[in-house]
């Protein structure tokens, strides 16, 4: 067991794909009172040692401990991260991207799929019902980027049909967490 003033253990498998076709099903996980405040804790600041979660829910060091290492193991903490900003780094260009693509097959879906889960800017990539196939979150250095970015994977894409984009003029809200107290 890791000293009580270490860091959280790193989940299992974070770098797995964690689309729901590629994870295993798992029942769902009895969660107690302690373990959505370890949870809403866990979303404000992944970086609290054990020591520390645990003095702030009020269990002893190797039951906070335990506790998390089972949430881990059972999947309800996927991964943990650190929240950059975008504008500090130089990828301060945000796009929305509706992509069509040209036949809507399984495997055409799942192809364009791993097309885009290799690009770094696409930061997130979700299949959608009524109207476009695919909307995608780009986050970039600026235009010329964006446009590399289309030739590379949309333009030599052969099944890609139609492209709309969408750029951020200003994000009035990013909030990566869930509402804890409003799940069943």
């Amino acid at each position: 067991m890791p000293p009580i003033d270490s860091p959280l253990p790193a989940p299992a498998g974070a770098s797995a794909d964690p689309s729901p076709s590629a994870a295993p099903q798992l029942p769902a996980v009895a969660l107690d009172a302690i373990d959505l405040r370890i949870l809403d804790l866990l979303q404000d600041d992944c970086a609290l040692t054990n020591q520390a979660l645990a003095d702030l829910v009020h269990v002893s060091p190797p039951t906070c401990l335990r506790r998390v290492r089972r949430l881990v193991e059972a999947g309800v903490i996927e991964r943990r991260v650190a929240l950059l900003s975008a504008e500090k780094l130089g990828a301060g260009l945000t796009a929305i991207l509706e992509v069509t693509l040209d036949r809507q097959t399984p495997e055409a879906w799942a192809a364009f799929e791993a097309r885009v889960a290799d690009e770094a800017a696409v930061q997130q990539c979700y299949r959608v019902t009524t109207g476009p196939d695919f909307v995608l979150i780009v986050q970039l250095t600026d235009m010329a980027a964006y446009h590399a970015l289309v030739h590379a994977v949309f333009t030599a894409e052969a099944n890609v049909r139609n492209l709309r984009s969408f750029f951020s003029v200003r994000r009035s809200k990013f909030e990566p967490r869930l509402a804890l107290g409003r799940l069943p």
